[in-house]
């Protein structure tokens, strides 16, 4: 019988966020047993929780938002979510005093290294998990977007992504088959955009917080001289370059296929609002905060009643 855990002392950050540009200051804290996660705004009057599960997401444009009873927000929570769920830990009060978790280098590294520097307490209650106890499809036809669960003794994933007519990304795949061995296989990988995309992202008010440090843009196609003159500018640097792979400014990814491993550090955090550890076997293909939010519903709703 395994039984639940939290940290042993408090874990710090502090940093911009991705979308709102706010900068903010955040702490993971011990909580009791069956506490589960949530998030303090202590920015806000009275203090108010937020509990970190998919039933209080509310936006999931470009990374996944959560709102409290009185339209309290926090957002991208998804990066510090994997990282709590594929760390075993089972409880914490996250406090911050801004409305969005701070993306630090666009991967989940930071807040593994953290938690796993401070440490785990063991509490003195079982450990309660959803368990999938037979197969269950979540399908977007449209958009060729399936997440399959299937029955297993313990949490497995897989990711497929492919952006049509991309150089870049046409077909990626990404595999994890223990949290424990196997997380640091994926738990550094960089959120990532295609630069085409960035103008309309800031036109709907999103990634004010983006730069090359905590993302990687990739570029389809060659860029004239004068077009790399005119993106440095904005991007204050002296000058930018283009690597083989299509990412920008020489940013080498730390594996051939980082963006679908990136995927799926945060599929593994998107579930983790399901509220408890999974026993099951995830096969997204396609999938995006949306459907990965919309699945863990479905899931609460057919294993948790």
């Amino acid at each position: 019988m395994q039984k639940q855990t939290t940290l042993k002392t408090c874990a710090s950050f502090e940093g911009k966020g991705l979308h709102t540009g706010a900068y903010v200051h955040l702490s993971i804290n011990p909580a009791p047993a069956d506490y589960g996660f949530r998030f303090r705004r202590v920015d806000i009057d009275g203090q108010p929780e937020i509990p970190a599960l998919a039933t209080r997401v509310s936006f999931t444009q470009r990374g996944t938002v959560l709102t409290g009873d009185n339209k309290e927000t926090i957002s991208t929570i998804e990066h510090l979510m994997s990282a709590l769920r594929a760390n075993g830990v089972d409880n914490c009060r996250i406090d911050l005093d801004g409305p969005e978790v701070p993306i630090l280098d666009g991967s989940a590294k930071p807040f593994t290294d953290a938690i796993r520097a401070v440490g785990l307490e063991t509490q003195d209650a079982e450990r309660k998990y959803l368990v999938v106890t037979h197969k269950t499809v979540y399908e977007e036809k449209e958009k060729g977007l399936r997440i399959i669960a299937l029955p297993e003794d313990y949490f497995a994933a897989e990711v497929n992504i492919a952006f049509d007519g991309t150089r870049c990304l046409a077909n990626q795949w990404a595999q994890i088959e223990s949290l424990a061995d196997e997380y640091d296989q994926v738990y550094d990988c960089r959120t990532f955009v295609f630069l085409h995309e960035i103008a309309p992202l800031l036109n709907m008010g999103l990634i004010k917080g983006g730069d090359l440090d905590n993302a990687i843009v990739f570029v389809e196609g060659q860029l004239t001289n004068e077009q790399k003159e005119e993106l440095a500018a904005k991007l204050g640097r002296k000058e930018v370059t283009i690597h083989p792979s299509g990412a920008l400014n020489d940013r080498d990814l730390k594996y051939a296929n980082e963006p679908a491993r990136h995927k799926l550090l945060d599929l593994i955090g998107d579930l983790a609002l399901v509220g408890l550890p999974i026993k099951g076997r995830i096969l997204a293909t396609r999938s995006g905060h949306g459907s990965n939010t919309a699945f863990a519903r479905q899931l609460m709703k057919e294993f948790l009643n």
